[in-house]
C-alpha cells in the first residue's frame, strides 16, 4: 500500500492549488517540511478581511506583526483586501501601530494588489509604505485631511483603478495621474453613492489618457450622461469589454448613446453589461433602447441590470425585454442576473431552456412559485450558482426578510443538473458539496448532494450587484 507520504513532491502543489480556506492551509502547514513549504505560498498569497470577520480588527494588527517581523513570510502576498481596518487607537498605541503596518507593507515586495476601503483608514503613511509596482488599486477615495491625494501619483504602473466616494481633491489628481499611467490602465471604476463631483466634462480630460480600457464602471456620478461615457468610449482604440452605468444622470439620453453605440460600433467587443433603471426614467422607452442597444452582433456573455429605486413589477414591457435579449443572446450568455425585477416564469424557463452555456442566474420571484421555478431549473444543462429573492412587500419592515429552509433549498438543488455549485435565496448562501454513498458492501452506488455554508473568499455576486 502506498502512503500518503511516499507521492512524488511535485503533486503537492497541485494538490494544494485546490485548498482554499485559510484554516485548511494553515493545518497543512503544520505536517511537516515539505507540505509547509508548499503551503506557506498559498496561505498568505491572498489575504482578505472584511467586516463580518470575526475578531477581524484584532486579527490584522496580529498579521502586521507577522509581515513586518517576517519578511519571508511578506515576500508571498500579492493581494491584500482590507475591507475593514481598525480606525481608533489609544493614543499611545497609535504612532507605533501604523509605523508597524508601514514595516508589513513594505516587506511585501511582490504585492500586486490592494484594496483598502474602510472610511478614514487610509492614511499617507500606508500609501507611502505601499510599493509603487502595485498593478491594481481599490481604495476609498474620501481622503477627507487622512492622506494626501498627491501621493497617488506614485503609483504608475496601475492595470486597475476603483475609488470608493472619491472627495473632490481626489477627483481632481485624476488628471495628472492617468496622465502618468492611463496607457496602462485597463479598468476604472469609481462609486459614490450619489455624487455632483464627477462630470461629463471631467471624463473628456480622462479620455485620451484611457485608449486601453477594457472595464469601465460609474455608479452613483449623478452629473454623468451619455456624452460622458461616449468621450471615454470614443478614445478606446479596441472597443470596451465590461461596462457598468449605475445610477447617473437623469439627463442620461438611452436613444442618443444606443445611436452612438450603432453608429461606432463602439460595444463589439462588449461581454458584460450592468445597468440600473430609476423612478425618473420612462420604463417603455427604457426598455426598449436596452434592447435596440445589444443586439445580436454584441458578444454579450453577462447582464446584469437593477432598479435602484421602487421595485418593479413584472410587466409586458418588461417580458419583452427579457425574451428578445434571450433571443439575442441565446449561444452566448453565461449570466442573467436581474434584481428588484420581477420576472415571469415563463421567461425563466426560456432562460433555462434556450440559453445552453448559462451558468449563473439571479432573479426576483413570488415566494409562492418555488415550486415551477424548480421545474424551471432543471432545464439548464450547465447552471452553476442560482441565486433567487422575494419581493418584499410595502408594508414589510427592511429586517423582515423571509427565510428559506435548508431542506427546501435542498430539493431544489436535488432537481437541478449535477453542475450545480451554489445556491442562495435572499441572505443566505450555501455550497453545494457531494458525498458518495456506499451499500453494505462498500460498493459505490450513487451520489448524495448535502449543502454547507458558503466558503469561499469572494463576496457572493448577489450581494455586489445592487449598490445604489
Amino acid at each position: 500500500m502506498v502512503n500518503f507520504v511516499d507521492l512524488p513532491l511535485d503533486l503537492l502543489p497541485v494538490i494544494i492549488q485546490h485548498l482554499t480556506l485559510p484554516w485548511h492551509l494553515y493545518q497543512l502547514c503544520l505536517v511537516d517540511k515539505n507540505f509547509n513549504r508548499f503551503s506557506t505560498p498559498k496561505l498568505y498569497e491572498r489575504i482578505s478581511v472584511y467586516s463580518w470577520h470575526k475578531h477581524g480588527k484584532e486579527k490584522i494588527v496580529l498579521l502586521f506583526h507577522s509581515l513586518s517581523r517576517y519578511p519571508l513570510v511578506a515576500q508571498h502576498v500579492r493581494r491584500l483586501e482590507l475591507r475593514d481596518f481598525p480606525k481608533f487607537f489609544k493614543i499611545a498605541e497609535e504612532a507605533d501601530t501604523m509605523d508597524l503596518v508601514a514595516r508589513g507593507l513594505k516587506n511585501c515586495i511582490n504585492l500586486r494588489s490592494c484594496t483598502w476601503t474602510r472610511d478614514g483608514s487610509l492614511n499617507s503613511q500606508i500609501l507611502d509604505a505601499l510599493q509603487c509596482s502595485l498593478q491594481e488599486l481599490e481604495i476609498n477615495g474620501h481622503d477627507a485631511g487622512h492622506y494626501d491625494p498627491q501621493l497617488l501619483l506614485r503609483f504608475v504602473d496601475l492595470r486597475k483603478i476603483s475609488l470608493i466616494m472619491p472627495s473632490s481633491s481626489v477627483i481632481s489628481v485624476l488628471h495628472p495621474w492617468l496622465q502618468r499611467t492611463g496607457s496602462s490602465i485597463t479598468s476604472l471604476t469609481i462609486i459614490c453613492k450619489t455624487s455632483p463631483i464627477l462630470t461629463n466634462a471631467k471624463l473628456e480630460l480622462l479620455a485620451p489618457y484611457l485608449p486601453r480600457l477594457e472595464h469601465f464602471h460609474l455608479t452613483g456620478c449623478s452629473k454623468v450622461t451619455h456624452e460622458g461615457i461616449e468621450s471615454i468610449l470614443s478614445a478606446n482604440e479596441d472597443g470596451i469589454v465590461s461596462l457598468g452605468l449605475e445610477g447617473l444622470s437623469p439627463n442620461f439620453d438611452a436613444s442618443q448613446f444606443r445611436s452612438y453605440c450603432t453608429r461606432t460600433h463602439a460595444l463589439r467587443r462588449l461581454h458584460t453589461i450592468t445597468l440600473a433603471v430609476n423612478q425618473q426614467t420612462l420604463l417603455k422607452t427604457w426598455m426598449n433602447e436596452i434592447a435596440a442597444l445589444l443586439p445580436a452582433s454584441v458578444p454579450l456573455k453577462t447582464l446584469q441590470v437593477y432598479s435602484s429605486g421602487a421595485f418593479i413589477e413584472e410587466s409586458p414591457v418588461t417580458d419583452r425585454l427579457w425574451s428578445n435579449l434571450i433571443l439575442a443572446h441565446q449561444d452566448r450568455l453565461t449570466r442573467f442576473s436581474i434584481h428588484r425585477m420581477l420576472i415571469n416564469l415563463d421567461v425563466i424557463e426560456g432562460i433555462c431552456r434556450q440559453c445552453t452555456r448559462l451558468e449563473e442566474l439571479f432573479i426576483v420571484i413570488e415566494q409562492g412559485s418555488l415550486g415551477k421555478l424548480t421545474a424551471c431549473l432543471s432545464f439548464a444543462p450547465n447552471l452553476r450558482v442560482v441565486h433567487i429573492n422575494y419581493p418584499l412587500e410595502a408594508d414589510q419592515g427592511e429586517n423582515i426578510i423571509p427565510v428559506l429552509p435548508e431542506s427546501d433549498a435542498l430539493e431544489i438543488v436535488e432537481r437541478c443538473n449535477s453542475s450545480i455549485m451554489q445556491f442562495g435565496c435572499n441572505t443566505r448562501v450555501w455550497q453545494v458539496k457531494r458525498e458518495i454513498v456506499l451499500d453494505q458492501h462498500g460498493v459505490p452506488v450513487r451520489i448524495k448532494r448535502r449543502l454547507m455554508r458558503y466558503e469561499g473568499l469572494d463576496i457572493p455576486e448577489p450581494f455586489l450587484v445592487v449598490r445604489t
